[in-house]
């Protein structure tokens, strides 16, 4: 039979037996009974096969004591513990340990960054000045597992107003933080686990911009003859020439080219997916490269193109180019990318062969049957798209360019 206050009132007045008795609940519950009148509560279940017992609190029948309904509800949470294949113990200590030195919610997106985002992800730094701030001035110093949902919303709901998308993809990587430091058991809150992007802010929507041909003529023309700012018209070739990512190009060091081979190889530290890419060079950037190479040589610079931006300055510029060039409608550095894929697959490109040019994993069945990077057709494609962007081979069949060799 259950137990009830009743009967553990009773009890406080102890027993005859020199060896404490024990007197089950329910549901693993149970209390051990001292003859001095002691009652503790005892949660018994089974790890690896082996029996436990772990003590939840006495009763003592005052406020300071635990009520036989918090006991339950102990258990209940202890249940709920074992069947996520946690063992009871070790909850129990580490909500113990945060109660005494609890993490802060700063020191727990910190310590995302630190072993994940830093080690993962090449935009870590972003991720960091976004929390530093919006997240860390609201609620930073409050204990996480103090920290409930609306106070994460009151946070949310300010940061959509200014900019609804950075909203959306802050709280993506604040959910992912709580869920990472909550696997690793450095601290534990669910606040965000119900909430989704549209709860908050807004999804960033697909972009569909492609660039026609006499637009990156435009762009190729302004970059070619770009003199006030060389940076970026060098930045704009490169990006033409070969359809990669702004930061493949803006972190990129001299060692990743080499001339000799003819290949520029990005490391993993700089791609996005986290994996090498190797691309060939078309023959008509050689010059430029060699130029890039020479200049950073002489400014014992570690960069290729001489200097570091900062990301939100290169995006600041692309976002504002289609103005100057007189196009009717906005572009961004990443729509180059889009360009080259779709007007490559329109002269006949092979769909694969795009793929590898723009460092995208390969899906389906390709992923298990292409291996290589297959450098002689992503050279031939890009000396194809060298001579679209430069127009100097308009008078010319291109048709045995697209003959890719085997």
């Amino acid at each position: 039979m259950a137990l009830s206050d009743a009967k553990l009132k009773s009890m406080l007045r102890g027993h005859g037996d020199e060896i404490p008795r024990k007197v089950a609940d329910r549901d693993g519950l149970s209390v051990l009974w001292r003859n001095s009148g002691k009652i503790s509560f005892v949660y018994r279940y089974r790890l690896l096969g082996k029996a436990q017992n772990l003590t939840l609190g006495t009763y003592t029948g005052q406020a300071e004591g635990l009520s036989l309904a918090e006991a339950r509800r102990k258990g209940a949470q202890c249940r709920a513990w074992l069947e996520e294949g946690n063992d009871p113990a070790l909850m129990i200590r580490l909500a113990k340990d945060e109660r005494l030195k609890p993490v802060t919610v700063q020191e727990a997106l910190e310590y995302w960054l630190t072993h994940h985002a830093e080690k993962k992800r090449t935009n870590s730094e972003k991720h960091r000045q976004q929390f530093a701030r919006w997240v860390y001035p609201r609620i930073g110093d409050l204990p996480l597992a103090d920290c409930e949902t609306r106070h994460w919303l009151s946070v949310f709901d300010e940061y959509a107003k200014a900019a609804p998308v950075a909203c959306g993809y802050c709280f993506q990587n604040c959910k992912q933080a709580l869920k990472f430091c909550r696997v690793r058991r450095y601290a534990i809150s669910n606040a965000l686990d119900d909430l989704t992007v549209s709860d908050v802010g807004e999804k960033q929507k697909k972009r569909d911009r492609v660039l026609s041909l006499a637009e990156l003529h435009d762009v190729w023309r302004w970059a070619v003859n770009s003199t006030t700012n060389r940076y970026y018209g060098r930045l704009a070739l490169l990006l033409l020439s070969f359809g990669a990512r702004t930061q493949e190009i803006r972190l990129s060091a001299p060692s990743e080219w080499d001339l000799v081979t003819g290949t520029w190889i990005v490391p993993s530290e700089n791609s996005k997916s986290g994996a090498k890419i190797t691309r060939p060079i078309p023959d008509a950037v050689r010059p430029l490269l060699q130029t890039l190479l020479d200049d950073a040589d002489l400014q014992q610079s570690p960069y290729l193109l001489g200097e570091l931006k900062r990301p939100e300055a290169v995006s600041q510029v692309g976002r504002g180019l289609w103005k100057r060039l007189g196009h009717s409608s906005p572009w961004t550095w990443h729509d180059l990318r889009r360009s080259l894929a779709t007007h490559l697959n329109e002269v006949g490109v092979a769909p694969h062969v795009v793929e590898q040019i723009l460092g995208h994993s390969l899906q389906g069945v390709m992923a298990h049957y292409v291996h290589t990077a297959r450098l002689p057709e992503q050279k031939a494609a890009l000396d194809l798209w060298s001579r679209l962007l430069s127009q100097t081979g308009a008078g010319e069949n291109i048709l045995p360019l697209l003959r890719m060799p085997g």
